[in-house]
């Protein structure tokens, strides 16, 4: 009986310990892609959540540059962090677009949080790669989260000062563009799920991303 009783309470523990991470399904098939058909060194890497892996169009918006997708949907910046080694810093790239935290303020971290996680981000990449450039796409103001639009600006604000300190940061002021002349929302560049940009507010993304990616790989 008390053999049984320990197994009983072993288990649970055994149980937990087996549990993978979040999001294993998506970096594991990550992986298994580039086994099949490894990414060449020197491209553009666009990672982080739902956002960047609904950037579709991404190849045929920049022919020019080797862009390599590696958003996963769902994501917070802490999952991006933890996965770093995994599907960032492999491919060598010559640059780094990154976008997410609008998860992270969905799930009430504060701005300053979000931002201490993107911090954690790129010093994990710089520890690999020093010298690589890494631009922050600003935080959407999708309708749907639009009570939390106080933090979504916080957060774009830390973030943009915190780039502007750091030698090989830029942040990427879309929001400006993906609001209205008063400074509200703009459903029509969103889907019907008024959290996720449809073919124009990818547009607009395009046209603003352009340019710095222009600068950061000449």
């Amino acid at each position: 009986m008390v053999q049984w009783g320990a197994l009983a309470v072993l288990l649970p523990v055994i149980g937990l310990q087996a549990q993978e991470p979040p999001f294993e399904n998506e970096i594991k098939a990550f992986e298994a892609a580039d086994k099949v058909n490894p990414p060449k060194e020197g491209g553009i890497v666009f990672v982080g959540s739902s956002s960047i892996r609904m950037w579709t169009s991404l190849k045929e918006d920049f022919p020019q540059y080797n862009t390599i997708n590696r958003g996963f949907g769902g994501s917070q910046i802490s999952d991006s962090v933890r996965n770093v080694d995994r599907i960032v810093t492999p491919y060598k790239p010559k640059a780094i677009v990154f976008f997410a935290g609008t998860n992270d303020i969905a799930a009430d971290k504060s701005p300053e949080t979000v931002a201490m996680d993107y911090k954690t981000f790129v010093e994990r990449v710089r520890a690999k790669l020093p010298h690589v450039p890494i631009a922050f796409i600003a935080l959407t103001p999708a309708p749907s989260r639009w009570s939390k639009i106080k933090e979504i600006r916080r957060t774009n604000e830390l973030i943009r000062a915190y780039s502007a300190s750091t030698p090989g940061l830029r942040f990427i002021d879309t929001y400006p563009a993906l609001v209205n002349n008063i400074g509200g929302p703009r459903p029509e560049l969103f889907l019907a799920d008024n959290l996720h940009m449809n073919s124009k507010g990818y547009a607009i993304w395009k046209e603003i991303v352009g340019p710095v990616l222009k600068e950061m790989v000449p």
